[in-house]
């Protein structure tokens, strides 16, 4: 099966999109690199951020979140309060990949 030709023109063309393309994703991702989304459970005695990826920046745990016989509830408030700032984060990346690709970034394409 032959591929048809591309005039020169247009060719340049699809090249300089292509190139476009490459350094709004690449921004995209530092943006979201630099991106800072906070969260907190437990009344705000634990707080999460997370970065615009989903990764871990820190965790702050208030004092009287601290309870020796019942670490377990600690536990779940750190979970809680990363995993809200991670959904947050999430849905930030989507909007803005949105308005990125007009769409396409939810049809499977890795920009």
């Amino acid at each position: 099966m032959k591929m048809p030709k591309i005039p020169g023109g247009q060719m340049r063309q699809l090249m300089q999109q292509a190139q476009k393309m490459m350094e709004d994703a690449q921004r995209f991702e530092e943006e979201m690199e630099q991106l800072q989304v906070h969260a907190s459970a437990g009344g705000g005695v634990v707080k999460a951020t997370v970065n615009g990826k989903g990764n871990i920046v820190s965790v702050e745990i208030a004092h009287e979140a601290i309870d020796p016989d019942d670490p377990e509830m600690l536990q779940d408030l750190i979970v809680s309060a990363v995993r809200e700032a991670q959904i947050q984060a999430e849905t930030i990346r989507a909007e803005r990949m949105e308005k990125l690709t007009g769409g396409l970034g939810n049809m499977g394409f890795p920009f």
